[in-house]
């Protein structure tokens, strides 16, 4: 399967320097992805859970763009930017793989981006 871009205006545009996601090898491998308001540009929520909700929102569209969904997520990595939000970001993270949840590597932010808490990478099954 050739390599294919995989875009969507319901999920934050990217900058030119990365794509959304790309579908390759049978896999979708979607971008670290902020809590960005597609329509606004900005970055919603102000707590950890309402951030968090909204990353995985955009990665839902980006997963529906490319022909997978939330339940094909085979790893992810979270990275936030304060390790005491763990707790917060595993409420929501719950209420959307309630079982069988995908792998999880946790890290910090190598940057401290203002209003930033949390962006989520995953690789899912085309």
């Amino acid at each position: 399967m050739p390599r294919q871009i995989v875009f969507t205006p319901k999920a934050a545009k990217p900058p030119a320097t990365y794509s959304q996601a790309v579908k390759a090898a049978g896999l979708i491998f979607v971008s670290g992805t902020a809590p960005t308001d597609p329509a606004t540009g900005a970055f919603k929520g102000i707590t950890i859970q309402e951030q968090t909700h909204q990353c995985l929102t955009n990665i839902q569209a980006i997963l529906e763009a490319g022909g997978s969904s939330m339940d094909k997520i085979v790893s992810a990595t979270v990275v936030m930017a304060d390790e005491d939000d763990f707790v917060g970001m595993n409420e929501e993270w719950l209420k959307w793989f309630p079982s069988n949840p995908p792998a999880r590597q946790g890290a910090k932010l190598p940057v401290r981006v203002p209003g930033l808490k949390v962006s989520i990478a995953v690789i899912a099954e085309a």
